[in-house]
């Protein structure tokens, strides 16, 4: 089991408490769905790709997602220094559900829209 995933008998019978116990939060699954869109980034570029997260908070989510095995990070030995993540097999099974999500925002984006149009 993950390390930093805590395991109770209501979670074990429940997928979507344990899904989100794995990407839930502010910053996880947009994470996620931006490196299904670009394969590899780092660092700096996944904080360019969300403007409203902290340095603090992205460490912290890119550590648990690592943690969690739903991303890799990838080391180069030079300086300065270069570090890329990428996707795991587990987290790229996300991306049809994430994409499912995307199209239902866009939907409720338009809806909004037209309603305070009218």
């Amino acid at each position: 089991m993950k390390k930093n995933i805590e395991i109770d008998q209501k979670c074990t019978r429940c997928g979507v408490e344990y899904a989100f116990k794995r990407i839930g939060g502010k910053y996880k699954a947009r994470i996620i769905w931006h490196l299904g869109i670009n394969a590899e980034l780092r660092f700096g570029e996944l904080g360019r790709v969300l403007p409203d997260v902290s340095t603090k908070m992205l460490t912290q989510a890119l550590r648990e997602l690592e943690s969690d095995e739903l991303i890799t990070r990838k080391m180069y030995h030079e300086v300065p220094p270069k570090v890329e993540y990428s996707l795991t097999t587990t987290a790229r099974q996300l991306i049809p559900f994430l994409e499912h999500l995307n199209d239902w925002g866009h939907t409720q984006i338009r809806n909004e829209s037209v309603s305070t149009v009218k």
